[in-house]
């Protein structure tokens, strides 16, 4: 069942707003229960907040057992231990709250991803490596998850811990203040110093992942064709290059993040070692009245407040890199490319009448267009076949044909309807394509074959199908049958066996319209023979288009076009044709020589 209506919950302005926001509206629905784990967390921390305190209280009471009372020890002990006991119930509610959160956000990001990822034209995919997606959809999803953490965590426990300091100082020891507010504004100077360079460098190391995701998923792509060229040197020295190119990056980013991490730290003991020596010397001349609980107190919150300021500067690459993946996810929640069907008429039945009425395509950024001026009209049943030499135009009217691609110019109508004014999607469900590269998923091969037909089909119907793409025999002999496991793509299956499932599956959606593309290119001459014979079968009664170098799986064809240069050179029976002496003459006269 196809549905008309579309999920724009997600869509946003990602590399238009401030990444914050943008992080939030992701929680929607789930904001609460991240600030309640906040909360949980800042009772966990108490007792690293808590303990300068309670440690100068105990040293004021040893250091003055004259007017102290050693009651007010275990009442300081009692206390410890209490902040220390919390910890284990505060710490399961803690990570349960903000899991809920990060899992439900993870799970209905990557959700989205896939919803969009579907409605997404083809041209979009034409332009996008696969493996940069990938990386999309998995990496920059996890990186997102840990952003979370990090401004939920890691910036709460430093802010809280700061301010529970300055408050602290405040009411013991006023003058402190002084060095807080040197350090805070040292903080932001460094932060805003490096946070450009920072955003530069993890934009071109997510981008150069990306690259290596692509280079990876091609070169796994490509083994067969490696190894029978016996190319493997060529394939890893290529890979060699662009994993060195990750690994420069990565390394100026490491090595920025080093120094920056190093200065701050360095920066940071100083104050800390002035902080000690101003507090002893003001205790020991008992200039402020500051007592030696105090001095450890000042010392503590010191050490407190610059540990948490170099934390936060510490993590905020971390955070640039989660800003980064928020903009990342944002390239295809956001992308313009969508295939527009919403509130376009659905199609509930198709003859197989098409025709084209000066059809004309260009690709984006291109200023020479693919197809000109392409007029043809097709009868429900009849079959079509579309020659040419390569770049021609052949797929680009096979996309057209499809829906993948809209005409630039001109109409193409259904059945008297305007491609443009239809749902595609309803009207793929009249439509099958067998192409040279067969698709096979991990699965059984009723799976396979059973994939994407829009009502059940019953056993008959199966094994008629199977029968009538001569694949029954070969599928009887397996192990399990038509219930066979197969492996990824078919593995272990041969060319012309995972084409004849492919055929199985386009007979049993009894499709109005078939596109067959090059089915029988990548064949041998016995392979040929027995797909050819199927594909006839597949041919009766629907409207077919044919696209194939072979001149000869096309000779029953009912009308030849032959294209050239993106326009219609000639169409006619191949008698006619060959007759004429033009463009399908010499296009048959070279493919005889290569036979």
């Amino acid at each position: 069942m196809i549905h008309t209506t579309t999920d724009h919950t997600l869509e946003r302005r990602y590399a238009g707003e401030h990444p914050l926001r943008t992080l939030l509206y992701l929680y929607r629905g789930h904001v609460w229960r991240l600030c309640l784990a906040v909360v949980f967390f800042t009772i966990k921390h108490s007792g690293v907040w808590a303990m300068p305190l309670i440690t100068a209280n105990i040293i004021d009471v040893v250091a003055n057992p004259q007017t102290r009372q050693l009651a007010e020890l275990w009442g300081y002990a009692l206390i410890l231990a209490l902040i220390f006991l919390q910890n284990i119930p505060m710490q399961y509610v803690y990570i349960r709250t903000l899991s809920i959160a990060t899992r439900s956000m993870e799970t209905a990001l990557r959700s989205a991803l896939a919803r969009r990822l579907q409605l997404l034209s083809m041209d979009f995919y034409y332009r996008s490596s696969s493996g940069a997606l990938q990386a999309k959809v998995l990496r920059d999803v996890e990186v997102i998850e840990q952003l979370t953490k990090t401004l939920f965590e890691t910036i709460p426990a430093a802010l809280f811990t700061m301010l529970f300091a300055i408050i602290v100082t405040a009411l013991r020891a006023p003058w402190f203040l002084l060095f807080f507010l040197i350090t805070v504004p040292t903080t932001y100077a460094l932060i805003r110093l490096t946070n450009k360079p920072l955003a530069e460098r993890n934009r071109a190391f997510r981008a150069e992942v990306e690259s290596m995701s692509a280079r990876l998923a091609e070169m796994v792509r490509l083994i067969p064709v490696t190894r029978a060229h016996g190319v493997e040197d060529n394939e890893l020295a290529r890979l060699q290059q662009q994993l060195e190119e990750v690994r420069k990056t990565g390394l100026r980013l490491d090595t920025m993040n080093a120094f920056f991490g190093a200065t701050a730290w360095v920066s940071f003991r100083l104050f800390d070692t002035l902080c000690l020596l101003a507090a002893a010397l003001l205790a020991y001349t008992g200039a402020l009245a500051i007592s030696v609980g105090d001095v450890v107190m000042l010392t503590g919150f010191f050490g407190n407040l610059t540990n948490s300021v170099l934390l936060v500067t510490n993590v905020w690459p971390q955070i640039s890199k989660g800003f980064e993946s928020l903009r990342s996810v944002g390239e295809i929640l956001q992308a313009p490319d969508i295939e527009q069907n919403e509130g376009k008429a659905l199609v509930t039945e198709v003859r197989g009448h098409l025709a084209l009425r000066d059809v004309c395509f260009a690709y984006p950024d291109t200023d020479d267009s693919s197809l000109c001026d392409v007029s043809l009209e097709v009868q429900p049943g009849e079959t079509i076949a579309i020659v040419g030499a390569s770049g021609a135009g052949k797929s680009t009217l096979l996309n057209l044909l499809i829906g993948f691609l809209r005409p630039t110019r001109g109409q193409i109508l259904l059945d008297g309807r305007d491609m443009n004014t239809l749902d595609l999607r309803t009207y793929r469900h009249f439509l099958s394509v067998v192409s040279q590269e067969t698709i096979l998923f991990k699965g059984t091969i009723r799976d396979n074959i059973l994939y994407g037909s829009a009502s059940a089909i019953s056993e008959a119907a199966l094994r008629r199908a199977l029968a009538d793409a001569n694949a029954a025999e070969f599928i009887d002999a397996l192990p399990q049958g038509v219930d066979t496991p197969l492996g990824e793509n078919g593995a272990g299956l041969s060319g012309g066996q995972r084409q004849r499932i492919a055929i199985a599956r386009a007979l049993v959606r009894n499709p109005r319209v078939l596109i067959l593309d090059e089915a029988t290119s990548a064949l041998d001459t016995a392979s040929e023979a027995a797909i050819q014979e199927a594909l006839e079968r597949l041919m009766r009664g629907r409207t077919t288009f044919v696209v194939a170098h072979r001149l000869s799986t096309i000779r029953h064809a009912d009308r030849i076009v032959v294209l050239e240069h993106g326009r219609i050179a000639e169409i006619g029976t191949p008698a006619e044709l060959q007759a004429r002496g033009g463009v399908y003459a010499r296009l048959h006269g070279a493919a005889a020589k290569l036979a």
